[in-house]
């Protein structure tokens, strides 16, 4: 029959997710603390726990040498062939039991926080060996509690953290409800809880995707982008690898049935759900969608400039509130967009126009006036034909 130390190692093992060995090595590292505070000596001590009697033995190792140096860790090969009879030999290690009984309260105090402190890092590092392969994974998790704006919240027994930051605006919570996050990162030292989940990261809206639409999870469809403005809007960009699917009508789903569960999920967000396309003029122009665009010009390759005209009554829409629209729509296609209306456009190019005409006047008027023009060969002789005239008649 096991003793009650032994079953309450198990148990807490069982609990707590680790190994019994764990606790064990714990407990003899906790008595192997509190002896040496309490003997404070230079004696190498060793504890090994003892499953039968539930007791932690301590022992003094001294080891077997010709010539001693040091009284605490060796001892002479003729003290220890006294001790063990002719068996004992050089370089052998010999163990001296030191009671434990003595240790005192203090001692005690120290070793329990030893062996919490074991416990809590074993813990930890089976928490982070188990979902640091998992992040970017859509987990399910029930609220807890909240700190300081920060929601904690149960995964099974391991608590995680959806900080304020990660956090919708649109939503709101209450403890017991049920909800569904992607893990953003899994922190190996930190304080608390150490899983940190997300409910705006644009990955928690592809996984969703992959859950909803089957097209997505088989590899038929692609999602080649997604970005978003948690709890006001999104744009989700995919690809089908084959023709005869229509991507953008896979993951809308008969009568939106699909694309509306995720909009439930995500507190009644909008979702823009456009083709990709390798022409990034072709792209830009999806993007901006639900506004129509009348033509794209692509103004600095280099510094991916586009520039986008649409209609008058189009300009808010493509814009969006507060530039919403435009503003995913640069996210998601990687482009700096330019956004004029045609009038606005007319305006500019009228100008343009206007200023290379009053170039050309100034140009003109700016080139100087030939000096007087010299006398022509028939002038010339008509002078010199009248001076030969005047001259006869003087004579």
């Amino acid at each position: 029959m096991q003793n009650p130390l032994m079953q309450t190692i198990e148990a807490l093992a069982k609990e707590k997710g680790i190994e019994a060995n764990t606790i064990i090595t714990a407990i003899e590292d906790a008595v192997l603390t509190a002896s040496r505070k309490y003997y404070k000596t230079n004696e190498n001590l060793k504890t090994r726990f003892n499953p039968e009697t539930g007791q932690v033995d301590l022992f003094a190792i001294k080891h077997i040498v010709t010539d001693v140096t040091n009284d605490a860790t060796e001892i002479s090969l003729k003290e220890a062939q006294d001790l063990y009879g002719e068996e004992a030999e050089v370089d052998m290690e010999i163990e001296f039991p030191k009671r434990t009984d003595v240790l005192g309260r203090i001692a005690a105090q120290t070793a329990k926080q030893v062996i919490f402190q074991k416990v809590r890092e074993a813990e930890r590092e089976n928490i982070f060996a188990e979902y640091n392969d998992r992040v970017g994974e859509v987990i399910n998790s029930t609220v807890k509690r909240f700190e300081n704006g920060d929601l904690v919240v149960e995964i099974g027994r391991v608590e995680a953290v959806l900080p304020r930051k990660e956090q919708s605006r649109a939503e709101s919570y209450t403890p017991g409800e049920r909800i569904r996050a992607v893990i953003k990162g899994v922190n190996r030292s930190a304080k608390g809880p150490q899983i940190v989940l997300s409910r705006t990261d644009p990955a928690l809206l592809i996984k969703l995707f992959e859950q909803e639409v089957p097209e997505i999870y088989d590899g038929t469809v692609m999602v080649r982008g997604a970005v978003r403005e948690a709890g006001d809007r999104a744009k989700v960009a995919v690809y089908s690898r084959e023709r005869d699917v229509d991507p953008v009508g896979a993951c809308v789903g008969m009568k939106g049935t699909r694309v509306q569960a995720i909009i439930r999920e995500l507190r009644g967000e909008k979702i823009d759900i456009v083709e990709w396309s390798d022409d990034p003029v072709q792209l830009v122009t999806n993007a901006l969608s639900p506004a129509k665009v009348q033509r794209v010009s692509i103004v600095d390759e280099r510094d991916r400039i586009m520039e986008v005209v649409v209609e008058d009554k189009q300009l808010s829409l493509a814009i969006g509130k507060k530039g919403q629209n435009v503003r995913l729509a640069a996210k998601l296609t990687g482009w700096r967009i330019d956004i004029k209306s045609e009038e606005e456009k007319r305006r500019e190019v009228e100008a343009e126009f206007g200023a290379l005409g009053s170039e050309t006047a100034a140009a003109e008027e700016a080139t100087p006036e030939s000096a007087e023009a010299e006398p022509t060969a028939s002038e010339a002789s008509t002078d010199a034909g009248t001076e030969g005239d005047e001259a006869k008649t003087s004579e």
